[in-house]
């Protein structure tokens, strides 16, 4: 009797140990047959502002299908992971001035990567109303992974409705926050509340806003005491990041993007993370919960997102379907999208923030090809809003990136107009600072601050004199804010040349500063 019990004992001890040895766990500290140690950790995998789902710099950084690689990393460590964006990921895009099967592709090149590469969570950037209301909706109704939306709402008819995402017959409207609910192999629960923040930047005709903070502080007050956790994930600068943390000292992380460049601080014990843009790196937040002492603890860590990581091979077929796509419809307009224009220097500058508001070493490579196309132009006008690219080119710079930077492409044309209109339009482009209509101006042209007035060649600009002006022909449409009254019929325009400018080329932007470089 008591050795069979011996013997069924120790055939229980074998029996529990070949389960423990089958079931996943994740707790490394995980023992045979321990329970709920009160003791859970979940990560939360983060990218944010991916306009590519490519590697971008010749290959050697980013790319979705690497994102998806570090995900199956995650999750095979530890099934409670989510891999997150934090906004910007439907435009810009050279895939935005693209069209497949005859219809635009607006970004439904980056949600079929998205699925492939198995996101869990989206939050809106300022970028994704860039496209058109249809788009949008297409795009998240393509999506099989879940949107968040605490602040950002559709607009009709002057009211304020959710965003909702239809599948088939039956439409859902996009949550104001979301609650997870996670397990581990010990049986500890945990419940995480997420909320989704955008900057209202975007003032796209079929979007409203609330307050950022304001509806981040109601929806927290809301969940905290029915969650563990509460992580805000964000689109916004990062001085309202911490403007957030500091009003609510409970969050546990904010998880953030907008300025493309890696960011991470603590404020109020909060970690705020921004990972840098196209996917070249991905901060990793691990939260451990303790449930027992209600207790977080939090840790953030940074992965590069490089050649060293083998891509996923089922979201790379997805990713070289649309590069197939992308390179042929680009060979079709005559651009080589692989084709090197600059092997080496300084990045080039193409972030909103900056190419509204100053000049950068981009738009004046651009306005720079636009007065060798123009050279008997005295003044070159650039719109800020020509840029679209949102994002640094590194070198070395291709055909693809030039297109990236540019996607409207659109010629330029040249005009003599009279000084004091001339003066208007300066006057109104630089008024226009932080907007698509803020004007970069060629070197010669300048703003003499002490004497309050415009200089060209170290001259004041006289509005009795006649002067010959280079510009894109869209603003010439008088389409740009602010400077509505600069098109043709204009009493102070006093000649319109025929077509675009002296070159061939300046009917396209982009093969215009193609040409500049080479030359």
């Amino acid at each position: 009797m008591y050795l069979c019990g011996m013997r069924k004992h120790f055939l229980s001890i074998i029996f529990l140990a070949f389960a423990a040895w089958l079931m996943p766990s994740c707790k490394s500290t995980q023992k045979i047959g321990q329970k709920d140690d009160g003791l859970i950790q979940i990560n939360l995998v983060q990218v944010n502002d991916v306009y590519e789902i490519a590697p971008v710099n010749q290959g050697r950084e980013g790319g979705l299908a690497r994102v998806a690689s570090i995900r199956k990393k995650y999750v095979s460590a530890n099934p409670n992971t989510l891999l997150i964006m934090a906004g910007d990921f439907l435009s810009p895009s050279v895939y935005n001035s693209l069209k497949h099967e005859g219809k635009a592709i607006r970004g439904k090149q980056m949600v079929a990567a998205m699925n492939a590469a198995g996101f869990d969570i989206a939050i809106f950037g300022n970028h994704e109303f860039d496209i058109r209301e249809q788009e949008l909706q297409e795009r998240i109704n393509e999506s099989t992974f879940d949107w968040i939306s605490s602040n950002a709402y559709h607009k009709k008819s002057n009211a304020l409705t959710p965003f909702v995402k239809t599948s088939g017959k039956m439409s859902q409207p996009l949550p104001e926050y979301q609650i997870r609910r996670f397990r581990d192999a010990d049986g500890t629960e945990a419940k995480i509340g997420f909320i989704g923040i955008v900057l209202p930047f975007n003032k796209a005709t079929y979007v409203g806003y609330t307050d950022p903070l304001g509806k981040a502080a109601e929806l927290y007050a809301r969940i905290r005491d029915s969650v563990d956790a509460v992580v805000a994930l964000t689109h916004q600068f990062i001085e309202d990041d911490i403007r957030l943390a500091e009003s609510l000292p409970g969050l546990a992380a904010i998880i953030g993007g907008h300025e493309h460049d890696q960011r991470f601080t603590v404020v109020n014990g909060i970690p705020i993370s921004k990972a840098l843009a196209n996917a070249r790196s991905a901060y990793i937040t691990g939260l451990t919960i303790n449930t027992r002492r209600k207790k977080v603890r939090v840790k953030s860590s940074l992965e590069p997102i490089d050649e060293k990581i083998t891509p996923d091979s089922l979201t790379q077929q997805v990713v070289d379907h649309w590069v197939r796509i992308s390179d042929e419809s680009l060979s079709s307009m005559g651009f080589q999208a692989k084709d090197v224009l600059i092997a080496s220097g300084e990045p080039l500058e193409g972030r909103e923030t900056y190419v509204r508001s100053q000049p950068t070493n981009l738009t004046k490579l651009i306005v720079a090809a636009m007065h060798a196309a123009a050279p008997k132009a005295d003044i070159v006008l650039l719109n800020g809003g020509s840029v679209r690219v949102d994002d640094v080119l590194q070198m070395p710079l291709t055909q693809y990136d030039l297109v990236r930077a540019l996607p409207f492409g659109g010629g330029i044309r040249e005009i003599d107009i009279k000084g004091s209109l001339l003066l208007r339009i300066l006057e109104n482009g630089k008024a226009n600072i932080g907007t698509g209509g803020y004007l970069h101006v060629n070197e010669s042209l300048q703003w003499n601050e002490k004497q309050s007035q415009w200089e060209l060649n170290e001259k004041p600009v006289q509005p009795e004199n006649m002067y010959r002006v280079a510009l894109t022909d869209f603003l010439l449409t008088g389409g740009e804010a602010r400077l509505e009254f600069l098109k043709p019929g204009h009493p102070d325009i006093v000649k319109v040349y025929d077509g675009p400018a002296s070159s061939e080329v300046a009917s396209d932007i982009r093969k215009l500063v193609i040409e500049y470089i080479r030359n």
